[in-house]
């Protein structure tokens, strides 16, 4: 079984478009409604983070994922993840900074929050707008 990137984050960070890069193609943005197995990525919807009912979903959906990003939206940084969520996982998890283009101010509390998630160290900072970042991103996720 192939193992692929599973992207979690809430609603509006980026996670369909991201998964469209990891992915290379060019799937139509619309809210998410269930789990789509791409080529090398996994969307999650936003409303799997945001309900903690729906955790569960994200964990089992994890076992066929090779690394879990957790994004966080910099124009947005809402708190909804649970203090050290990334413990939930056994796999690799990388703690991703979306729209670092907007609100330059939010930078210091995204990385706060990471770490209250459970990200200390490896995180990348990336702009799907011009793509700063992404490559970097890529690389290590894919090889």
């Amino acid at each position: 079984m192939k193992k692929r990137i599973m992207l979690v984050g809430p609603t509006q960070s980026g996670k369909s478009t991201l998964a469209n890069v990891l992915n290379d193609s060019a799937r139509p943005l619309k809210k998410t409604q269930d789990v789509i197995y791409g080529k090398n990525a996994i969307d999650t919807p936003g409303s799997y983070i945001e309900n903690a009912f729906m955790y569960k979903y994200l964990i089992a959906t994890a076992q066929a994922a090779s690394h879990v990003v957790i994004l966080v939206d910099q124009s947005r940084p809402v708190e909804v993840y649970p203090p050290g969520f990334a413990k939930s996982f056994t796999c690799s998890v990388v703690g991703v900074v979306n729209k670092i283009d907007l609100a330059p101010e939010n930078a210091k509390l995204c990385n706060q929050q990471l770490e209250r998630i459970g990200i200390s160290k490896l995180h990348f900072r990336i702009s799907l707008l011009d793509n700063t970042g992404v490559g970097d991103l890529k690389a290590y996720l894919l090889g």
